[in-house]
């Protein structure tokens, strides 16, 4: 048995094509077999060497495949988790779980009944930045971690995806189950349990339909406390110009401050600096900047599928955690009465 892991997708996006297909072979994995109802895509897929499925039934057919990357809109995501949990095979399910919290339920279920070795793709866990920083905490440069604030935006229009032909799913409530909240906020949510090691417990929202012209968000506020005390504020967003500054990551604590300056996204690089809570002398905190969120993610799975003692850092329960967060988030602001359209 090599480390090198036999990779199915389910559903050939941007994200699929452009980021884990390249994700998958940078780290010596390969990509076996796309599953996907769109020709192009499929194209695309065999374009690159890998066998291409219209359908999951043919998928699950192919006995090659040991991990699948399921990369669906997200209201699909349940059928393939629970078919791919049925038929045995280890699954890495981007975020959100799905667009509802009962589909995210059903399919922790079937995680738990099939027994099989799933993640949620929180690949901002993986960026070797979030991972230096984790390691600055741990050792206790910053003191006693009182707060995360968190930055994460970028403009999507209505028509973003039909350059390519596509369809916008995350601006279709139906589809996507919310808006930039919905899309963007796991991953931050993630993060402070990633960098702090404390779960978010209690959480409220603030949403915005401002400046794009659909029906979901296109903004949010959130804030959070973990169990311990620490406060979390995040903002996300589909209204930023991706001229402007809109990816920051800042972890304060009594000792100091670190702070990343675009890590947080598909790509590699990024700066992150650590501050002197005493002297404020700020000190750039060197990691690996060529090596991207995907790839490491990939490496990590892979890994973690060969050596089942390396699991331990997957939880299908703490990501149906930061589910439910998402869903109490949006369920914060419907009790007072709704989002704050602005227009």
């Amino acid at each position: 048995m090599t480390d090198g892991v036999a990779w199915g997708i389910v559903g050939y996006g941007w994200v699929a094509r452009d980021y884990m297909a390249p994700g998958i072979r940078a780290a010596g994995h390969r990509l076996v077999a796309v599953c996907d109802p769109g020709e192009a895509s499929r194209r695309a897929a065999e374009a690159e060497g890998a066998r291409a499925y219209a359908t999951l039934p043919d998928l699950l057919a192919d006995p090659e495949i040991e991990a699948v990357y399921v990369a669906t809109p997200n209201h699909l995501h349940r059928e393939a988790v629970v078919a791919l949990a049925a038929a045995g095979k280890a699954v890495l399910c981007e975020k959100p779980m799905a667009a509802q919290l009962g589909d995210a339920e059903a399919m922790a279920e079937a995680v738990r009944g099939g027994g099989i070795f799933y993640g949620t793709a929180f690949d901002q866990r993986h960026h070797p930045g979030h991972r230096a920083m984790r390691a600055l905490i741990e050792a206790g440069r910053l003191g006693t971690v009182t707060a995360v604030r968190i930055v994460y935006a970028c403009w999507l229009d209505r028509g973003w995806a039909s350059v390519e032909g596509l369809d916008n799913w995350r601006i279709d409530p139906l589809q996507a189950g919310g808006g930039a909240l919905m899309d963007l906020a796991p991953h931050g949510l993630d993060l402070v349990d990633f960098l702090t090691g404390e779960s978010i417990t209690e959480i409220v929202a603030l949403t915005q339909a401002r400046a794009q012209d659909y029906a979901v968000d296109d903004g949010a506020l959130l804030i959070g406390r973990t169990g311990a005390g620490v406060l979390a504020n995040l903002h996300v967003a589909y209204n930023c110009p991706d001229a402007l500054p809109r990816r920051r990551l800042e972890v304060v604590g009594t000792r100091g401050m670190l702070t990343a300056i675009d890590t947080m996204g598909q790509v590699a690089g990024g700066t992150v600096t650590l501050t002197d809570g005493a002297s404020g002398r700020a000190e750039e905190i060197a990691f690996d900047t060529q090596a991207s969120p995907f790839l490491e993610q990939v490496r990590a799975f892979g890994s973690a599928l060969r050596r089942p003692e390396e699991r331990d850092a997957y939880s299908v329960e703490r990501d149906l955690h930061t589910m439910r967060l998402v869903v109490e988030a949006y369920e914060s602001e419907r009790r007072r009465d709704g989002p704050r359209a602005g227009r």
